[in-house]
Formats: structure tokens, C-alpha cells, sequence
């Protein structure tokens, strides 16, 4: 992952000038004067995304540690921490507008994201030690994991490089720049099409959980729902590349 000494070099050059936030940040979205940066995790619209996550993420643990604890046991355990965390990278930095807050807002969203990671990645190695000599990625759900800790990765190195490492890497930090709406879109198409799904699909439709979890789809469907309508009503388009402010 990047180093302390290229978040010092990079970071202040890359936050300047408004094509520059990390994420998706505009002043009109959520007016804060300085306010501590922790609060953009329950401003405006995040409420209702952190409900819907904390109701789902309290569902899965509830639900997982009324079974017997078993290797099994860590999987959905860390998988749904990992999406969790993931919802508050993600939150903590949407609503940044000066300089001060964008630098503050991109290194908890950096801290949270790599420990989010980590547990994806941890939950996908238990899964695999725990099937053994079983066939692996034989289920929707085992194909839908492998691409989602694929994508997660990938998308996580790429903000790294275009945020962190643009003139070691990119050749300078304009061509960092360039890439931010692209990093934006795998984040948001990690969250919302792999990630979310994945544990929708976890939770209500694998032999373990339909046997032992007895979760009904509406249980999940719905906090989904919320997470979706609460990150996504933050987003702005012209972010991502598409339309005008």
C-alpha cells in the first residue's frame, strides 16, 4: 500500500482544485464549516445508509452466533465487517469541501478502506480453507465472492496509485487526476453490484443459510435498499464524468 512519505508528497498537490476530490465531493452537497470530519458519517442521507447497514450487519452477527461456532463461523462474520466498513469509507468522504477536510476525509477513507480489505480478504481465506478438498467456486454465490474480492482489490490499488503514487507511477499528478471518475465508478459498481448482492445472496440463499439462518429476503432486501438510496443520494454526476455541475 502507499507509504507516509507518498501520502506527504502526493496528497496536498491532489486536493487543491475541485477536479481533484477523491470520491465524490461537492460544496453544494453538504455545507459544513469545519465541522469534525466524523460527522459526514450521519449528515444528510447518510442516516438512513447507516441504518440500513447497521440493521444488516446486527442481523447477520445475531443470526451466525445463535449457530454452533465453527470455522465457517468467520466468514459471513468478516464479510459483512468488510462491507460495513466499506459504507463508512465511502461516507466519511462524499460531503468533504475544503482543503483541510478532503485531506482529512481521504486518509480515514484510505484507514478504513485498507481494513475493510483486509477483512474481505480474510473472510475469502477462511471460506477456502474451510471447503477443503470440496469443490470451490461451484455455487452463485462462491462465483459472485471470487469477483467481488477480485474487483475490491483492484479497486482498491487503483485509488492507491491515482491518489498516493500518481508521479511514481502515472507520470505526474495530472494523469492521477484523470482517473479519479474512474475510481469512483469501481467503487460504486464494487458496492452496488458485487457487494451488496453478494450479501443479500449470503444471507438468504446458500445451503447454510437456508437450513440454519432461516433470514427472510425482505430482512435484507430492504436495509440493501437503504444503504443503496442513502449512499446514492450524496452522488453527483458530473463525478463520474457524466453531465455538468
Amino acid at each position: 500500500m502507499a507509504s507516509t512519505a507518498g501520502l506527504v508528497e502526493e496528497a496536498p498537490a491532489a486536493i487543491e482544485s475541485p477536479e481533484t476530490q477523491p470520491l465524490l465531493s461537492r460544496s453544494n452537497d453538504v455545507i459544513q464549516q469545519e465541522k469534525p470530519i466524523l460527522l459526514n458519517l450521519v449528515t444528510g442521507t447518510a442516516s438512513i445508509a447507516q441504518l440500513g447497514i447497521w440493521i444488516f450487519t446486527i442481523l447477520i452477527w445475531c443470526k451466525i452466533l445463535s449457530q454452533p461456532i465453527i470455522l465457517f463461523t468467520a466468514h459471513p462474520l468478516l464479510a459483512i465487517s468488510g462491507l460495513l466498513l466499506q459504507i463508512q469509507g465511502i461516507l466519511i468522504l462524499q460531503p468533504t469541501t475544503t482543503a483541510s477536510e478532503k485531506q482529512k476525509g481521504t486518509r480515514f477513507h484510505y484507514i478504513i478502506q485498507l481494513i475493510s480489505t483486509l477483512l474481505f480478504l480474510s473472510a475469502f481465506i477462511v471460506i477456502e480453507v474451510n471447503k477443503g478438498t470440496h469443490p470451490h467456486f461451484d455455487s452463485a454465490h462462491g462465483v459472485l465472492g471470487l469477483l467481488t474480492i477480485i474487483f475490491i482489490v483492484s479497486q482498491s490499488l487503483f485509488g492507491v496509485v491515482q491518489y498516493f503514487l500518481p508521479r511514481s507511477v502515472l507520470g505526474s499528478v495530472e494523469n492521477g487526476k484523470k482517473l479519479y471518475k474512474y475510481h469512483r465508478w469501481s467503487g460504486y459498481v464494487a458496492l452496488l453490484v458485487l457487494e451488496i448482492p453478494a450479501a443479500i445472496w449470503g444471507a438468504t440463499q446458500t445451503g447454510y443459510s437456508i437450513n440454519l439462518l432461516h433470514i427472510p429476503l425482505w430482512a435484507v432486501v430492504i436495509p440493501g435498499l437503504a444503504v443503496v438510496l442513502g449512499v446514492g443520494a450524496r452522488l453527483k454526476i458530473y463525478k463520474l464524468g457524466l453531465g455538468n455541475d
